[in-house]
Parts: structure tokens; sequence; C-alpha cells
């Protein structure tokens, strides 16, 4: 597989992993490390976008006249996002709110080209999720597969816990391909 002139401002294996599957490889990886922090009264949307647009931004200041990919993904019920659980305990908690109901994950790339275009796609993905049981919560909680992801990830054994997908499955594991793939063509990489 040949590198392409794109550098992926993500530290996550699941997004490398599925550029390298449509035969994208970033030349260089680059985390953006910015604040992620909600702001007051910030629906997930703006959120969201803006999130990703900071990510790729920080990495074009440190990595100028390259081409900059990057993407956050987040999921949410009602208007509430889910933040990256600290413990078991808010996990267990995320996993209540989640059992039973329809919920969405957003998924938001942003590409600064060399030349400084900045280029947005913005994907929502709605899960539907079965009534879990404590004993399904609880093993899942024990599995870790929830540390270090906002919610859960889907490739993992929450997979057998999801009734429905409507819209783009890798968008759910951190990045739409299709919309990713014609962003980056776009460039002639």
């Amino acid at each position: 597989m040949k590198e392409k002139d794109f550098i992926l401002a993500s530290s996550s294996p699941q997004r490398r992993q599925l550029l390298e599957s449509i035969g994208y490889l970033p030349k260089d990886i680059c985390p953006a490390g910015i604040d992620e922090t909600v702001q007051i009264g910030e629906k997930p949307l703006p959120y969201i976008r803006r999130i990703a647009k900071q990510k790729a931004l920080s990495v074009s200041s440190q990595k100028p006249n390259e081409n900059i990919l990057s993407a956050d993904t987040i999921i949410v019920v009602g208007q509430k996002i889910i933040q990256k659980s600290n413990s078991p305990e808010e996990q267990t908690e995320v996993m209540n709110l989640l059992s039973g109901r329809t919920h969405r994950v957003i998924t938001s790339v942003c590409l600064i080209t060399k030349e400084g275009r900045i280029c947005q796609r913005t994907v929502t993905t709605k899960i539907v999720m079965k009534h879990l049981t404590k004993k399904e919560i609880n093993d899942y909680v024990s599995s870790n597969e929830w540390n270090g992801v906002a919610g859960y990830k889907i490739e993992g054994m929450l997979s057998g816990f999801v009734k429905k997908i409507i819209g783009s499955y890798t968008s759910v594991v951190g990045l739409p391909l299709y919309e990713t793939k014609n962003l980056l063509d776009g460039i002639r990489i």
C-alpha cells in the first residue's frame, strides 16, 4: 500500500485501519490534543463540527502546507452528548441510558488542504439498541471495551446488542468512508 499525501490528525487506530481498508495510508499521524469541552448551551451538531475543525486547524498550524484530515465522533441521546466514562460506574450509567433506546452517532470529518481550503462533512447514524439486562450491562462494563472511547466501540461486544443501524457503519466506528474518500479524492492525492 502506498502512502497518500495527507496527515491524519487522530491517534485512533480504528480511523487508521478504516483508511487503510480503502487504500489510503496517511504519510504521517499527528494527534491534535485540543480541549474538547462542550461549551455552555452548545448543541451536538455544532459541537462535533467545531471539534473536528479545531483538530484539523491545530495540526495545520504545526504542519503548514500539508493536507490535514481530522475527525471526531460523539454519541447523542436526545440532546445529551455522551462523554468518555472515567469509571465503571459512569459506564454503567451510560449503558442504562442507551438500553432499549434509539440514539445517534455523529461523526464530522474535516479536511484542510495545502492551499488552506477547509472542507467538512458530517454524518449522523441512528442506532437502535435492545433492552439490556443487568447481566449484559455488567458483562459489557467488565470487558473494558468502552475504556478510552465515548460511549462504546460498535465493533466489539456491543455489536450483539444493536438491533438496527440506520446510516453508516464506518461512521459509527469513527470515520465515514464514503464521505472521507470523496474529500480526499478532491485534493488529488
